[in-house]
Order: structure tokens, then C-alpha cells, then sequence
């Protein structure tokens, strides 16, 4: 098989494909048993009909449409191995030659495709990261204590306005002109969460138990979702959320310490390791905009078009500019971080171990509150399994590359992040082990096949 590539913009190309009669053999043969199998033609059973009886009375162009049918895609996927491209998109094929007859002849095709463009990347040696310090300061353990009461504390009535920080059981009813579009009674609502309608914060500050205000917003959901309402809104009732006293009673019945001040120090140990997080994902953040500044990334349109349309197709907004302008715009930054962190991964040759992709996909089982089982059959199924491997590889490229900088913090002093971004050393050990477990999987494995049937094992 030949090929060769017309570069048409710096991801697009055009390849060109030749592929003789030999090589399309195999897949006409196939074709021909096919249609064997399909065909009823009298004086031979089915599957049993020559090939030349097929082309006498079906055609030579039905089987060489089947056999390009069958081999077009391998021998896509082919050209682009032999050519090191990396498609983004479906290609758009022509096929512009077929073999005339059995025998002799050649096909050749050409796809239009979208490819992920060549990058070049600044060497990682040149980079450095600034992140803030990571200081813990008194104020940080006394939110995390006051954190940990208000779990433990308890809802008492009060006879007083609203303030922000009540709870205030709400009746609420939404009127557009003179229908009533929504309603809702008895929920409880904590002022000051905004997790309900826009302006409600305000309307129940102030408001006593059993007084009713009306105010106008845009409804968050439902059939009229963004259209303006007039909304009234009585608060039944309203508590207050007391705290117990931050003492060694306290510390003992909310942890396993016996006095505050310990419970206080491994409070502060967990600001520590929170902070020490939050550096790290500062840094991988810089690191990605110093990459991105560093080089230009040329971006697929088509595979950006794609990805809109998909996107306002599901939401039903096609029809809304606005809306596909912020979109678009996002699909393009999405796209080109993705790129980016690709060619990363390739240069700094990441590889993605079992357990790696498993952490990854039973985190993402939390977020969609799916049991990880579930969960990942799911995405076998649709076929998502290589995306997952291609969004820890990426995340991943980051933290490798992260090892290769300097990463300092405001104060200037260096930043050790290992606990967060691992080790070249820990992924040698944890690829080692990988392998050492894959093999004794594959021995216990052949030693069983071995076995079975074994007179021993009839006699037993």
C-alpha cells in the first residue's frame, strides 16, 4: 500500500491512498463469501454459489463495493500509522478508483482529515512556577473549626428578622402575569447559599416568622427557565444554628482527641495538606499557561463546529448567537489545552498504569454518584475507555512535568509538591509491580490451561 500526505493547513491534511489488488484481495474474497451466503440462485446452495456465478448475476461492482466497504477503514488507519498523523476528526473519503475487474486493478482513495498539529515545545528545563506561600495562620484553623460545629450544632427558633446565616422555612409561589408558573412549601433555606432564586436573599433578610414579601427574578429552571417572575415568598418560621462551645467536651465528642488543643493541631495539619493541594493545582495551572503563551496552537474548526453544534443540540439552542458564541469559545480553549497537553504526554512519554486509570474512573464514579462497577461498565460500552486513558495521561503529563521545573513561592522559597505530583521513581516501582502482577496472572494462567484435562485431574 502507498500513501502520501498534501498538508492543506496546519491540521488538515489530504491522504492519498493506493492500494493494489493483492493487498484488497482478502476483503473481495470476503465479499464474495457474503454474498454467497445472501443470494439465492438456483442449482446452488446458499454460500456454495462461484464467483464467477456472482458476477454473472450480481455484478462485479456489488462485490468490489462490499470488499471496499469491508477493507476502507484498515486501510485508512494504516496510511495514517505509516505517516505518524493523529486524527482529531471522521475523515471525508473519496474513493476515485476501484478495480475494473477480478483479478488486476488497484483501489485509491483520498480523506480530507483533521489532524492534531506538530507543536514544538520550550524545553522544561527554562520553566519556573510561582505559586503562593503556604502559610497557616490562626484564622485558617479557626474556620475549620467553626466548620466542624456548625456539623455538630442545632436549629433553635427564634423571635427576631432574618439575618444572613438563618434558616427560614419558606412558602414560595411564582406568578408570570396571572399564572402561576411554580411553587414550592415548607422547604428550608439557609440565607446567604443562593442556590435558589436570584434575589431571595435579599427578600428574607429582615422577614419575621410568618411574614410575606413579594419580589421580581428570573426563574432558574422549568418550562419558563430564564424568563422573569413575580415571586412571593412567606417565611413560616426562622432558626438560628447554635454552636457548641469549642472546649475539650467538644473536641472529644467530635473526634478522637481528648483535649482542643490536639484537635486543634491536627486541624492545622489538614490546612497544611489543604494548602499544599491547592498549591499544587496553582502550579500545574501556571504550567499550563506558560506553555500555552510559549507556543502557538492552531486549532481544528471543523473538529470546534462539531463540538458546538453537539453542544446547543442537546441544550436546544441552536438558534441562540450568544450562547454559541461563549461556547464556541470554549470549545476552542478545551481544544487547544487538549492538544497541548497531548503533545506533552507524547514527548515526556507518559504511560498510564492499571491502578491509575482505576483511581480516576472510581473518582469519576463519586461524581455521577454511580457505583464504580456500574459506572465503568458503562463506559466500556460506549466505547470510552481510551478517552478516560487520554484524560489521566494528560493530567498526568502535567505533574511529570511539574518534576522538571523549579516551583517556588511567593515568599521565594522552594516548593516540594512530590506528595502531590509523585515521583519518577514511584512510577518505575508502580509500572515494576504492574508487569510483575500482569505476569504472574499470565503464568497461573497457562499453568491452569495446562492442567485442566491432565489424567491427573480425570482421575481426581
Amino acid at each position: 500500500m502507498k500513501s502520501a500526505v498534501e498538508t492543506l493547513d496546519p491540521t488538515k491534511v489530504k491522504l492519498t491512498v493506493e492500494v493494489d489488488y493483492d493487498e484488497l484481495e482478502p476483503s473481495i474474497d470476503h465479499a464474495y463469501k457474503h454474498i454467497a451466503e445472501q443470494v439465492n440462485i438456483p442449482g446452488f446452495r446458499k454460500g456454495k454459489v462461484p464467483p464467477r456465478i456472482i458476477d454473472q448475476r450480481v455484478g462485479w461492482g456489488a462485490v468490489v463495493e462490499h470488499a471496499v466497504n469491508d477493507g476502507l477503514n484498515d486501510f485508512y488507519r494504516q496510511a495514517l500509522t505509516d505517516n505518524e498523523l493523529r486524527p482529531l476528526a471522521q475523515p471525508s473519503v473519496d474513493v476515485t478508483e476501484v478495480p475494473a475487474k477480478a483479478g488486476e486493478g488497484q483501489l485509491k482513495f483520498t480523506a480530507d482529515v483533521e489532524i492534531r498539529p506538530e507543536l514544538d515545545l520550550p524545553e522544561l528545563s527554562t520553566l519556573d512556577v510561582t505559586v503562593d506561600a503556604a502559610e497557616v495562620t490562626d484564622a485558617d484553623i479557626t474556620e475549620r473549626l467553626d466548620a466542624l460545629r456548625e456539623r455538630f450544632g442545632t436549629l433553635v427558633g427564634v423571635d427576631r428578622p432574618a439575618v444572613e446565616g438563618d434558616y427560614v422555612v419558606i412558602d414560595l409561589t411564582a406568578k408570570i402575569g396571572e399564572e402561576e408558573v411554580d411553587s414550592v412549601s415548607g422547604v428550608s433555606y439557609q440565607i446567604g447559599s443562593g442556590n435558589m432564586l436570584e434575589g431571595l436573599d435579599e427578600a428574607l433578610t429582615g422577614l419575621s416568622a410568618e411574614e410575606t414579601t413579594t419580589f421580581r427574578a428570573p426563574l432558574a429552571g422549568g418550562d419558563h427557565e430564564g424568563e422573569d417572575a413575580d415571586v412571593t415568598v412567606t417565611a413560616t418560621s426562622v432558626k438560628q444554628r447554635d454552636l457548641p462551645e469549642p472546649d475539650d467536651d467538644f473536641a472529644q465528642l467530635a473526634s478522637e482527641f481528648d483535649t482542643l488543643d490536639e484537635l486543634k493541631e491536627d486541624l492545622r495539619t489538614q490546612a497544611a495538606q489543604g494548602k499544599g493541594s491547592d498549591q499544587a493545582v496553582a502550579a500545574r495551572d501556571a504550567l499550563l499557561e506558560k506553555l500555552l503563551e510559549a507556543v502557538e496552537v492552531p486549532v481544528p474548526s471543523g473538529v470546534v463546529e462539531a463540538e458546538v453544534h453537539r453542544h446547543l443540540e442537546q441544550e436546544s439552542r441552536l438558534e441562540d448567537d450568544e450562547h454559541r458564541a461563549e461556547v464556541t469559545e470554549d470549545a476552542k480553549k478545551a481544544l487547544k489545552n487538549q492538544i497541548l497537553l497531548d503533545t506533552l504526554a507524547e514527548k515526556l512519554e507518559v504511560k498510564v498504569g492499571q491502578g491509575e486509570l482505576v483511581e480516576y474512573l472510581v473518582s469519576m464514579s463519586r461524581q455521577y454518584g454511580m457505583e464504580p462497577s456500574e459506572f465503568i461498565q458503562t463506559l466500556e460500552q460506549g466505547g470510552q475507555i481510551p478517552a478516560m486513558v487520554g484524560e489521566v495521561a494528560r493530567s498526568k503529563a502535567l505533574a511529570v512535568a511539574l518534576r522538571q521545573i523549579e516551583v517556588k513561592d511567593s515568599n521565594g522559597a522552594a516548593v516540594d509538591l512530590s506528595e502531590f505530583i509523585g515521583s519518577d521513581e514511584i512510577d518505575e516501582q508502580q509500572s515494576a509491580l504492574e508487569q510483575a502482577m500482569a505476569e504472574a496472572q499470565a503464568q497461573a494462567a497457562d499453568e491452569a490451561d495446562g492442567t485442566e484435562g491432565s489424567p491427573e485431574t480425570a482421575k481426581a
